[in-house]
């Protein structure tokens, strides 16, 4: 039995619906999405590439 993914969005998004991306997390990958597009494609991505973006972004 597979669990849906719980997809969060950036404190920094605002309620008007602007370009955000979502992340959901499980045990293997980071899973990021349009927010606009909730039903569209996925990005998935390995914790170690999703840490070393953020990190890098963070700069």
């Amino acid at each position: 039995m597979s669990t849906a993914l719980q997809w969060f969005k950036s404190s920094y998004s605002s309620s008007e619906g602007g370009a955000c991306l979502e992340v959901a997390r499980d045990a293997t990958a980071v899973h990021i999405r349009d927010s606009k597009n909730p039903k569209g494609p996925t990005f998935t991505a390995s914790p170690e590439a999703w840490a070393a973006f953020t990190d890098y972004a963070a700069r």
